[in-house]
Parts: structure tokens; sequence; C-alpha cells
């Protein structure tokens, strides 16, 4: 029984002085608790929604008083015209829109009943429908109070119309999000052991005293992975059209140009863990962990970028897929152009050329 104690009292110290252990067995736990019970939240709060009031009436100021109190919706500002409303939701500045007809108390006095109308951005389907019921509620809740007050039953009905995706389908949220994270897992991975499978099998000398230059022996390493990838871009885009009904709205070429701008920027992600990588199973595991992660956390298709703390939100737009879901969503969903994507595509640009820059300079660093 002593010797027993001897082997657990040894194993207790070996984990101990391995801190990579401890960091799983303790940093691992409190990063998921952090993370998936305070930072990442379902439930929806401070969305961007925009009000055009027509009537300025007494009516009207008491229930956007309502929402504006509400933690549920930042107002942005008030809209007059139907053109700032439209240039509003195409920019994606505004999730809804809470629009009070003209002469709105008048018919509410005189019948007991009147409309407002509600509109939604339902490219993203589970978001447009939350704050939807979020507006309802509180319209809701105004009637029976208002009801009780003036002894009158009050009707203010809500007409809902979503834009961009009237049915509610899935597809137009989850596809987007589908290309982002494959793309960068497939390009992060395909790459990562593409400079340390040659160290591990000894013929990074044969590449040494090859007269090839170092950004040659780059662009060869990447020109497969890039050519394979774009493929799998069109594979994604016809199975989406077949089988999901989704077509691309706007320029296919513009998608393009755009997913191979994001392509290149993953293959530089990739070329980089590869460099610094000692083993092909370590670079795989970076590529893995460090990439799927935050592409399907901080994205924002699975969770509102806008309900995550300041600096979640920080952090999120150091991930080059948050970008090009946003790019994927305006183009192929809304159906807009470059004028609208262009600071989405300088960021995928300025991240590429970063990242490419480095890998280069690293990579001549390790040749030496």
């Amino acid at each position: 029984m002593k010797e027993l104690f001897v082997f657990i009292k040894k194993e207790f110290l070996q984990v101990f002085r391995d801190k990579q252990t401890l960091l799983m067995l303790f940093g691992l736990p409190i990063a998921q608790i952090v993370l998936f019970g305070f930072a990442l939240s379902s439930e929806v709060k401070d969305s961007r929604i925009v009000v055009a009031d027509y009537s300025k009436d007494v009516v009207t100021t008491q229930i956007i008083s309502k929402i504006s109190a509400s933690k549920y919706f930042d107002i942005q500002q008030t809209l007059q015209s139907a053109n700032e409303l439209q240039t509003a939701f195409k920019k994606g500045t505004i999730k809804m829109a809470v629009i009070f007809p003209a002469n709105f108390a008048n018919d509410l006095q005189h019948t007991n009943k009147a409309t407002i109308q509600v509109i939604a951005d339902a490219s993203d389907p589970n978001l447009a429908t939350t704050i939807t019921n979020y507006i309802t509620q509180i319209i809701n809740d105004y009637n029976t109070k208002s009801g009780i007050a003036t002894g009158q039953p009050l009707q203010i009905i809500p007409e809902v119309q979503m834009l961009y995706n009237p049915e509610l389908r899935g597809a137009p949220n989850f596809v987007p999000g589908v290309m982002a994270l494959v793309l960068m897992l497939v390009c992060t991975m395909m790459t990562s052991v593409a400079i340390v499978k040659e160290k591990e099998l000894g013929t990074m000398e044969i590449l040494l005293v090859s007269p090839f230059k170092p950004i040659y022996i780059i662009i060869a390493k990447l020109t497969p992975n890039l050519l394979i990838s774009v493929l799998n871009l069109f594979i994604i885009l016809i199975l989406s059209a077949l089988f999901l009904d989704l077509q691309v709205k706007g320029s296919v070429l513009l998608l393009t140009f755009c997913s191979i701008l994001f392509i290149l920027t993953s293959l530089s992600i990739g070329l980089l863990l590869s460099i610094n990588a000692q083993t092909q199973q370590a670079a795989m595991m970076a590529s893995l962990m460090g990439m799927m992660l935050p592409t399907m956390l901080l994205t924002g298709f699975l969770f509102p970028i806008e309900n995550m703390p300041i600096v979640m939100q920080w952090l999120a737009n150091l991930v080059p897929s948050r970008w090009y879901f946003i790019i994927v969503k305006k183009v192929m969903l809304k159906g807009l152009g470059i004028g609208s994507v262009w600071k989405e595509t300088l960021v995928l640009l300025g991240m590429c050329t970063m990242l490419f820059a480095i890998s280069l300079k690293r990579f001549k660093i390790r040749l030496q």
C-alpha cells in the first residue's frame, strides 16, 4: 500500500510539473464557462433599429419610448424617407425598422384599431424572428395597459415584413457560414503541413540547395491548394442552387474575387502555421483548433456579434471569416455590389498581404 501512495504522489507531481496539462485541466473549463455562459448568448439584446414616425402624436411617442427603454433594442436614428431606410438595410447597419403611418393616433381614437409596419432583415432568420417577437410583445403590452386605462379595447396590429428571406428559411444564413467555415478549415489544414512535411521527410535540404527563390517555393506550395479551394467554392454554390434553391443574387464575379481573396488569406495563415510548427501533427492541431473555434464563434452566423462584450467584438474583427461572412451575405443574399462590400474587401486584402509578408519573412529566416 505504501508503494501505491508513492506512485500516486509521483503522478500528482508529474501532472503539476506539466504546464500544458495544467492549462488543459483548468484553463479549458474556465474558458468554456466564460465563453458560453457570459460572452456567447442566444439572447438578443441591443439590436440596432430605426423608427420612422410619420404621425408624431402622443401615442407614437409613448410607444417609441417603451421601445427605447427596452434592453432588446438600440434606436439608431429616426428616418423620414424610404430611400434612407433601404440604404440602411443594404449597409447592414440596422436589423429592423418600425414605421408609424400618418394619422396613427386619429385612426386609433376613432376605430380603436391601427397598424404599425415592422420590417426586419431576415438574412438571419433566427434573429429576425426573435426581434419581431420582442416588438410584438411590447405592442401587445401597450394595448393591454392602454385598454385598461381608457376602458376601451385597443388593437394596434404590427404588420411584419421580412426582407431578403420572406420564407424564413435557414439556408440563407447557413450557407454563408458553411462557406466561411469550410474554406477556412480546408485551406489552413491543407497548407499547414506543406513546409513542415518537407522538414519531417528530410527533403528541405534539397529545397535549400535548389536554385528556386523562397517565394517560388511558397507559390508552388499554395497553387494546388488554391485551385482545389476554388473548386470547392463552386461546388458549394452549385449544390446550394440545385438543392437549397439559393442562387447568387449579386455578381458571381465579385463573389468569386472576394472568395479567392479569403482563400489566399486562409492559405497564408496555414503557411505561417506550417513554417513555425515542428511536426505535421502539431500543425494540423493548431490549424484545426486555432481556426475552427474562432470561425464558429466569432463569425456571426451562430451568435450575434453585437451581443458579445466589447473585448469579444474587438477579437472578432481579427477573424478573417467574419469579414468574408458579411461579404457573402451582402452579395449572395442581398444582391449588393462592390460599393457595399469595399470596406470588408479592403480588410481581407490587408490581412492577406500582412500574413503573406510575415510568412515570406519567416520562411527566409528558417532557410538561412
